[in-house]
């Protein structure tokens, strides 16, 4: 990829909003193995996000944690359950996703920029 392709104005990213979320419940995805359903805590509400994580991650073990989600992502329904938000992952060398966290103890709903 050349250093200007899939370039992005400043605007542009300045439309994404960034926020810390914490994970307050977590469970399989019913109708799929690679998903997981999660409850996240955004502070002033609580949203559902559906994330392909459960190769790398057990529901239990994410209980508590805190994540960088997308908030203004617009709602999509993914095999049936509505996801409204994003988490975001960077792909390890393994293939397998791994959680962007933070450093140090945010409040939820904490803005990233």
């Amino acid at each position: 990829m050349s250093r200007t392709e899939g370039v992005i104005s400043i605007e542009q990213v300045g439309r994404v909003e960034l926020r810390v979320a914490r994970i307050v419940a977590a469970e399989p995805h019913p109708d799929a193995d690679r998903l997981l359903r999660l409850r996240v805590d955004l502070g002033s509400e609580q949203r559902q996000i559906i994330a392909g994580i459960a190769e790398a991650y057990a529901p239990d073990a994410l209980l508590g944690r805190s994540i960088v989600v997308v908030a203004n992502l617009e709602p999509a329904r993914l095999r049936g359950q509505v996801s409204e938000g994003m988490l975001l992952a960077a792909t390890g060398e393994d293939g397998r996703p791994h959680l962007l966290t933070l450093d140090g103890d945010l409040a939820p709903g904490a803005k990233i920029s």
